[in-house]
């Protein structure tokens, strides 16, 4: 489906599963495509390394200011990923709805997860 990358794989097998849950009430699966699949989860594994940095130098006793400095990297770094899929989402899913006529719908899902989403 995506590609020889396991990675990506199990990520539109989630994607697919969460999307067409019973909560969201979406009938089409939620696809994107490998180049955007692969340049989120690149982004997210950055992340991923960034936070093991932080948990070793909290390991070491390394200055609290370090710390709190590292943590907001990786905040602003989640933001921009949080970005690039809400980016996405409008252009490609919140589009395809459109054509499709049921728009509301997704509305109304974008509208949940901002909900939980923006504090």
């Amino acid at each position: 489906m995506i590609g020889s990358d396991p990675k990506l794989e199990q990520h539109a097998h989630q994607a697919k599963h969460i999307h067409n849950d019973h909560e969201h009430h979406q009938t089409t699966p939620h696809v994107h495509s490998e180049e955007s699949l692969r340049r989120i989860v690149n982004r997210l594994s950055r992340i991923e390394g960034h936070i093991r940095g932080v948990k070793r130098m909290v390991a070491e006793s390394d200055p609290c200011p370090d710390v709190l400095v590292q943590i907001a990297a990786i905040r602003g770094a989640l933001d921009r990923v949080a970005r690039i899929i809400l980016d996405e989402h409008l252009s490609e899913c919140v589009a395809r709805a459109a054509k499709e006529g049921n728009i509301d719908d997704e509305i109304e899902q974008l509208k949940s997860a901002l909900d939980r989403f923006i504090p």
